[in-house]
């Protein structure tokens, strides 16, 4: 990022705008829905700072709209306030589909229903700061406003949004390149294309001012080469107005985030595509691929390019990955264990994904940095290419990296930060062939037929890193992050059970009770 997220005004920004939200929680309001209509007035007073900057206005709602928006609103107190402010989000919300006006203001509500508190949220909060002219900070700051959102567990909101020092890590071992097609199909608030853009962003300044992109061509990169995929609408607004505060995407031109599913839908091909889907299952909803199956009635999509039936929601965002993948392309998809070890339609998967793409590296991630519970989950890199051999698998060797064994993270007491990735980073770029990448001990190395011989092509492998916990009762952890592990072993423990269950076909605990 051009602006550090640690940045003294950031914070201030930040703190302010936090303030707030302790404030109408008291009236009942989220922290996610306060996120929201902080988006909804956000873009209205940025909006009006752009048409009446003095060097350099940028119209941004329609023309038929002049004297309308920010300005109606600003001064007005009471009930007077609160109707225009509603008329105000019905009329932005009926704007031409496929647009950013639509995308952001479609279905939107006034939550903030003491007047008081909304005069205040205007006129004392966003009103009293200059946002149009200082976008890297706003970003930012609007960027640590959906990280403390997200920490609000009691509405979820955790499942849509991904560490940033871990999609930061997986960023810089893809190293997107101008030239790439880059997608999320779960993106979330948008955090794998942001943190893209920032890359490509960072990688031009440091070239020669004579070689880097001007800021017309820049801008028309992240419109036409990034975009993403969000199911849920609400979660969608935000990732909308979170690309558009860093400079992804514009106002006036096509949506960025398309609001679907990406399951469903499929989607144009990419040359990268960076993504953590949902964790969890939903019995509603089944897959027909090429064997002609389908597990469930409520809603069916018909894939013929999938390889295999299946309810499990990650085995299919894998499938859908390996497909939406151009020749050449590469993939960073994080998933839960099971994917890793599941029977059935898992070890097609993982058979047919080490067949036809060359799957080359997997990252075991630590317990206790996501912000949804009992969650074991890996990196799991893989690429597409011409297959000079097709008698032979794509796959030749695949380099696993154990950063779980006696790494221990919490979300309260110890956040996973960036230098803890910086070693699998390091040994990442040492070499672009996994087998000579530079020593670790982290790192083992597993050939494709030792893969393809494993009971299932079982590929949840560790034990060549020492647990120390296990040799050490001195070194015996405080209760609380003891306490945590053992939620994450249970958790594990049921989704190994639950797909036993779906093996010998009775429906499991976890399909009634999707765990999102």
């Amino acid at each position: 990022m051009s602006t550090p997220r640690t940045d003294a005004e950031t914070r201030r920004l930040v703190d302010k705008l936090w303030s707030y939200c302790n404030v109408l929680r008291d009236e009942g309001i989220s922290t996610i829905d306060y996120v929201e209509q902080l988006t909804f007035l956000l873009f209205l007073r940025i909006a009006y700072e752009s048409e009446n900057d003095g060097l350099d206005p940028h119209r941004i709602l329609p023309e038929s709209w002049q004297g309308r928006g920010w300005e109606e609103l600003e001064g007005a107190t009471g009930i007077d306030l609160q109707t225009r402010y509603e008329t105000l989000l019905r009329d932005l919300g009926n704007q031409p589909k496929d647009t950013p006006l639509n995308l952001i203001f479609g279905k939107a509500q006034n939550k903030v229903q003491n007047p008081a508190i909304l005069s205040k949220l205007i006129n004392d909060l966003i009103g009293a700061q200059d946002w149009a002219g200082n976008g890297d900070v706003n970003g930012d700051a609007y960027e640590q406003l959906l990280a403390r959102g997200a920490e609000d567990t009691k509405t979820g909101a955790g499942q849509y949004f991904t560490p940033r020092p871990l999609i930061d890590t997986i960023v810089r071992c893809m190293k997107p390149t101008p030239q790439d097609t880059i997608t999320d199909p779960a993106c979330g608030t948008g955090g794998f294309l942001l943190s893209a853009a920032a890359h490509i962003r960072d990688e031009e300044n440091k070239k020669d001012p004579s070689e880097r992109m001007d800021r017309d061509e820049r801008l028309k990169l992240m419109q036409r080469n990034i975009w993403g995929t969000e199911i849920v609408h609400g979660t969608a607004r935000l990732a909308a107005m979170n690309l558009l505060l860093h400079g992804i995407g514009s106002w006036d031109g096509q949506q960025v985030v398309h609001v679907g599913d990406a399951l469903a839908e499929g989607g144009k091909n990419a040359s990268l595509v960076l993504a953590n889907p949902p964790f969890g299952k939903k019995s509603s909803i089944a897959i027909v691929g090429e064997d002609g199956k389908a597990n469930r009635e409520d809603i069916s999509y018909s894939r013929d390019d999938f390889w295999v039936t299946t309810t499990n929601k990650q085995l299919n965002f894998v499938q859908h990955i390996a497909c939406q993948l151009a020749m050449p392309g590469r993939a960073a998809v994080i998933v839960p264990d099971n994917v890793l070890f599941e029977g059935g339609a898992g070890e097609t998967v993982r058979r047919r994904l080490l067949q036809q793409y060359d799957v080359h590296t997997l990252l075991r991630l630590p317990t206790g940095i996501f912000y949804a519970g009992g969650v074991k989950a890996n990196v799991l890199f893989f690429d597409l290419r011409q297959n000079l051999t097709p008698d032979q698998p794509l796959t030749s060797k695949l380099a696993v990296y154990d950063f779980r064994t006696n790494q221990h993270f919490t979300l309260k007491t110890k956040a996973l930060r960036h230098d803890h990735l910086d070693d699998f980073a390091q040994w990442y770029a040492s070499h672009p062939d996994p087998d000579q990448r530079a020593e670790n001990d982290r790192v083992r190395v597993f050939t494709c037929d030792e893969l393809l011989a494993r009971d299932k092509v079982n590929l949840d492998l560790s034990g060549w890193v020492k647990d120390d916990s296990a040799e050490d009762a001195d070194s015996l952890l405080p209760p609380a992050v003891i306490a945590a592990e053992i939620v994450e072993d249970l958790q594990a423990a049921l989704t190994e059970f639950a797909a036993v269950a779906e093996a010998l076909g009775e429906p499991s605990a976890s399909d009634s009770a999707p765990l999102e």
